[in-house]
């Protein structure tokens, strides 16, 4: 159960990174508002995982899923560019999730 709190609270992570990116600077209400709503639930999830897991592997899989979505999300809808070396280091990091998965 813990592994998939901190999966989830991972996917919120890139949820909040995108809302910072889209409140300009915390100046527009609704952006502004999901980025705190969705920091507020993505550091609980991750807090509540660090009950059980270690903290080297948790963090290391809440970041690595939050900006493996924050990255591909921005590739998909044109805010960065998709080029193959880019495509590969992502992969490499959702390897490393993986690896630290299989590792625990």
């Amino acid at each position: 159960m813990a592994w998939t709190v901190l999966v989830l609270s991972g996917v919120l992570e890139a949820g909040w990174a995108t809302a910072l990116s889209r409140s300009e600077g915390l100046s527009r209400l609704w952006p502004s508002v999901a980025f705190f709503v969705l920091l507020a639930l993505s550091m609980g999830g991750l807090a509540w995982a660090l009950k059980t897991l270690p903290v080297g592997t948790a963090y290391a899989v809440w970041v690595g899923v939050g900006a493996t979505l924050t990255v591909v999300y921005s590739m998909a809808t044109g805010a960065e560019a998709a080029t193959p070396l880019k495509i590969v280091c992502v992969l490499m990091v959702i390897g490393g999730i993986v690896g630290l998965k299989l590792a625990a």
